[in-house]
């Protein structure tokens, strides 16, 4: 499981890194509070596989940490 989760988290980083407005995205996800930054992951729709509705919150969880490392 934890290991799906990962591979999916890296899914939600490369759909981050194609939005185009990706640098003032991140400068408002590091100025979100910690437990708001999953919800912000999961409406912006990184966090939603392709053909999936609906984001894992465990992704959008997993996903956060690794934007957070970016700057």
């Amino acid at each position: 499981q934890a290991a799906v989760v990962q591979r999916l988290a890296t899914i939600c980083v490369a759909q981050f890194n194609l939005d185009p407005a990706k640098d003032q995205k991140l400068t408002e996800l590091q100025a979100t509070s910690s437990n708001e930054r999953a919800k912000y992951v999961t409406t912006q729709g990184w966090a939603t596989m392709p053909g999936e509705k609906e984001a894992d919150s465990k992704v959008a969880d997993e996903c956060v940490k690794l934007l957070m490392l970016m700057s």
